[in-house]
């Protein structure tokens, strides 16, 4: 049941600490101004960072109310967003279907009457989602009526539900939730008033969403998650049934500086003992390592400071003890360490002796064996001793924009190294403490059930692919073992939806793993393998 807001936040007026009560009407009017005021500064505040932004589609059956609404298409963008007077957009990866060709005249020159045609999914319509009005939240423009409170995680807030006071298009219609410390905007939800079709051209079509923002720092909040869904109504303005989740990161992105550590004095011990029996001089192959060393330390320094790569933490903490695991019991005269590519798209690549695997991967992985197989896969290029592209040991081979990060680094290996390293996954798996691969093979054949529907996300963006046939016939002894694929039976598990495991701070790009309680699944639908699902944050502050 919805309540007017003279009712509710009189006693917030009385609250204040004021000598003489205000009238409830001037106290909503003087919150309603500050939540935009607060609004505003917001949007100030965004200009200054240019975030990375990963949108993720998937196009489910075009019927609606159907009992199979697994994915049957899939759309991949990655960008870098800057909001100024407009919300811009710089693409790095994009993965989409074309648009289909404009249909050419008939034999007298008269266009055949046009088809239905499939939706072209634009970033930057996605992008915009993180913005609730870019021209203003005021009274002026809209109609706010209060609904209730509302805890989002430890964070209390107050409902409204927001129209606009003209029907202006590109307004939005929804639902806001509102700190009660700072009265900022921390989630909204609902779409934006569409606009008149153009002529002779594709309606701009808006989508419904529900996006939530992250508290940087102190009473600075940012957009972090944001979670679309279409029903797909057969005569609607969008008759194709989709669901799709972005999310933003590496808001503190800046130029990296050592200039403070020219202010530093060291003081060095002059009367210290050296032991003059050490070599002083380096072997050929000590140079080689060392030159290999040196392109590995410059990749991956890349990729962190293009928040593309999690700063090493306590996930990697626990890859790593997987991949000792693997190495001890394989007796292997070698040492790995790992890395998570923060990106969705499902991947591995290894350089030098690191292993980075996607955070999309790491999510999807029904259990420890499947973990302990991929990492394999990778840890097998190291024990052999394939080697890794040097020309990165020139710096200047990594001063690149972000656009040319993607075009340039590809560090897929070569289908030699690949077939080489699929045997010797075998013999490490075999060795090791994790017999049990029944799960891990069910994991590869779900990946290969679903590469038609889902092409984007098995495309690497980087590294290797997994779901490939020929990565498949590399290790066909665990899929051959493995039982047999049935996704109508409930207690078998092949893969876990997208999110499952990894979760990002999106200010400091550090990521943790999930600590969800465990659920029993009431139907096969909620296995939902691979899939998008609506994003719930437990909101915290920052520093809490």
């Amino acid at each position: 049941m919805k309540f007017p807001i003279p009712a509710v936040l009189f006693l917030l007026a009385c609250a204040a600490g004021a000598q003489q009560p205000a009238a409830p009407g001037a106290a909503v009017e003087r919150l309603l101004d500050h939540i935009a005021e607060r609004e505003q500064k917001f949007l100030e505040s965004l200009r200054g960072h240019s975030p990375l932004f990963e949108t993720y589609i998937q196009e489910t059956s075009s019927a609606a109310h159907t009992e199979d609404e697994h994915p049957v298409q899939d759309h991949y963008f990655l960008g870098r967003v800057k909001v100024t007077d407009a919300v811009g957009y710089e693409p790095l990866v994009e993965r989409t279907t074309p648009p289909p060709p404009e249909p050419r005249g008939g034999l007298l020159g008269f266009r055949a009457k046009p088809k239905p045609q499939p939706l072209r999914f634009l970033p930057r319509g996605f992008a915009q989602m993180a913005i609730l009005d870019l021209h203003g939240l005021d009274r002026r423009n809209y109609k706010f009526e209060y609904v209730r409170r509302e805890f989002l995680g430890e964070v209390r807030c107050l409902v409204f539900d927001v129209t606009p006071q003209h029907a202006e298009p590109g307004r939005f219609e929804g639902r806001i939730w509102v700190e009660d410390r700072d009265d900022s905007i921390v989630r909204f939800n609902g779409t934006y008033l569409p606009m008149p079709p153009p002529k002779n051209a594709p309606p701009e079509l808006y989508f419904h969403f529900d996006s939530w923002r992250f508290n940087l720092r102190g009473s600075e909040w940012i957009p972090a998650q944001i979670y679309v869904e279409e029903a797909g109504q057969p005569g609607s303005a969008t008759p194709t049934r989709f669901k799709a989740q972005t999310r933003m990161w590496d808001y503190t992105a800046a130029a990296v500086t050592k200039l403070d550590e020219l202010t530093q004095i060291l003081i060095e011990n002059q009367s210290g003992v050296r032991d003059e029996n050490i070599s002083r001089d380096v072997s050929p192959l000590e140079s080689q390592r060392a030159w290999e060393r040196q392109a590995e330390e410059n990749v991956l320094a890349r990729l962190e400071k293009g928040g593309l790569l999690a700063p090493a933490g306590t996930v990697d903490d626990v890859l790593n003890t997987v991949v000792n695991n693997l190495i001890v019991s394989a007796h292997l005269n070698t040492e790995a360490r790992c890395r998570v590519l923060l990106t969705t798209p499902l991947e591995t690549f290894s350089i030098g002796h690191t292993i980075v695997i996607s955070r999309g991967l790491i999510d999807v992985l029904p259990d420890e064996t499947s973990l302990a197989l991929v990492l394999a896969d990778e840890l097998s290029h190291i024990a052999l001793g394939h080697p890794t592209p040097t020309q990165f040991a020139f710096h200047n081979q990594t001063m690149m924009s972000d656009a040319e990060l993607f075009q340039r680094l590809h560090l897929e290996r070569p289908a030699g190294e690949l077939d080489a390293a699929g045997q010797k996954t075998i013999e490490i798996m075999r060795a090791s403490p994790y017999q049990k691969t029944g799960n891990a093979g069910l994991f590869l054949k779900a990946l290969y059930s679903h590469s038609a529907a889902l092409p984007r996300l098995l495309a690497a963006n980087m590294g290797n692919q997994l779901a490939n046939a020929p990565a498949l016939a590399r290790l066909a002894e665990f899929t051959a073992s493995a039982p047999a694929l049935e996704e109508g039976k409930l207690e078998q598990i092949a893969a876990l939806p997208l999110g499952s495991r990894v979760k990002l701070d999106p200010a400091t790009d550090k990521i943790t793993l999930t600590a969800t309680k465990p659920l029993s699944l009431l139907s096969v639908r909620e296995k939902m393998p691979f899939e998008v699902t609506p994003f719930v944050t437990y909101m915290l502050r920052a520093g809490e």
